[in-house]
Formats: C-alpha cells, sequence, structure tokens
C-alpha cells in the first residue's frame, strides 16, 4: 500500500530507533489516530518472530518475499544483524527503493550498511563515523567527501543517521513523508528533545 512505512528489522535489532518515527506516524499528544496518515508495517527476513538486542520479540507483517511492491518509505532499523550474512537479503530491496525514488532511511549500523553496498556514493550523509563508514564500505565506499558530521541528514530521499540520533533521524523522515505540518514536526522533536520540564517550567 502507498501509505505503508516499512521497517526492515533483523535478528538483534535496536528497538529504540524506531520509536519515535513510529510513535508519530500512528499517534499525537492526545491518542492513536483514528485516520494517520502512514500505516507502519514491519518486514523481516522471514515471518517468524525477530529479536531484537534487548530482548524484545516482533512479529513481522511482511517477509523479505511477501513485502509489497509499493510502499511510502523503506526504513533500515540499525541493529547486530547488519554485519551479518542475512543483511545481503536486503540488497536488492534497497536498490529497487532508490531506483524507484522511495524514501529510504537507515540508522546506525544500517547506515554502514548502505555504505558497504555503495548506495552512498551520490548522497550526502553521515552514520556512525566516517571511519566506520570506510571499514565497512572498502572499496564499495567511494563518496567520503560528502561525509556530513550531523546526527542525521537527508539529501536525494535518503536519510542517515548516527546511532544516538533516533529523534534527529525519525523528524527529517517525518518531513519528507509530509506527516504533520513543519510546524508540528518541529514541535514534536523540540518537546521530545528537550523535555516536559524544560519547555512548561513550574
Amino acid at each position: 500500500m502507498q501509505n505503508e512505512v516499512l521497517y526492515i528489522l533483523l535478528p538483534d535489532y535496536a528497538a529504540h530507533e524506531a520509536v519515535y518515527l513510529s510513535q508519530a506516524i500512528s499517534c499525537d499528544e492526545y491518542a492513536l489516530k483514528q485516520n494517520p496518515k502512514y500505516v507502519n508495517r514491519v518486514v523481516a527476513p522471514t515471518l517468524a518472530p525477530v529479536r531484537s538486542c534487548g530482548g524484545f520479540h516482533t512479529v513481522p507483517d511482511y517477509s523479505f518475499e511477501t513485502m509489497p511492491a509499493d510502499y511510502a518509505a523503506l526504513v533500515l532499523i540499525g541493529g547486530f544483524g547488519w554485519s551479518t550474512p542475512i543483511a545481503d537479503g536486503v540488497v536488492p530491496i534497497v536498490k529497487k527503493a532508490i531506483d524507484n525514488g522511495k524514501i529510504v532511511g537507515a540508522i546506525c549500523n544500517a547506515a554502514s550498511f548502505m555504505a558497504k553496498h555503495g548506495f552512498l556514493n551520490t548522497v550526502a550523509h553521515t552514520g556512525n563515523g566516517p571511519d566506520q563508514l570506510v571499514l565497512w564500505g572498502g572499496e564499495n565506499y567511494t563518496n567520503s567527501s560528502m561525509y556530513v558530521h550531523s546526527q542525521a541528514i537527508s539529501d536525494k530521499n535518503i536519510v542517515t543517521a548516527n546511532g544516538s540520533a533516533t529523534l534527529e533521524f525519525a523528524k527529517e523522515l517525518l518531513l519528507l513523508l509530509g506527516n504533520d505540518t513543519p510546524e508540528r514536526i518541529e514541535m514534536y522533536y523540540q518537546f521530545n528533545k528537550n523535555g516536559f520540564c524544560s519547555l512548561f517550567p513550574a
């Protein structure tokens, strides 16, 4: 479905990296949205539950083989699975998404995976530091000159972020998706970044 945001979760994924984005899509400050603009869906290698690095188990909506061809965005959630052979199955999925002009997000080790397979060679990008991108990317990573030392960055429909940038990652993707007005997205960002007591002092 064109309004589905697909989150790719590999074994030992970092559950916290999906929280702010998925929450903003599904609910507002009051309750679950009755008619959300987008719907969150989980994609994993198979339909078997996938375990996070914190021990949570998530039941996927789709496997790599059953995921839809059309969707709003593809979001690669970081974790330790990106350095294992199982991540190879994501390569054709990302290639097809980029070729079709889809929004693609990659955070933490998923951004390093993007470097490894040459997906960052034509865009400004960030990640877990330039050294890790070079280490993972090897000869396939030829764009270190466009690395930006930033929490998160968006360029040509590709959003990258380091592992501490969960909130900034969400903000960039929410803006690309047009999930809400820029003002409300900024308000959501500031509320979660600075905290209730900072914004509303006693």
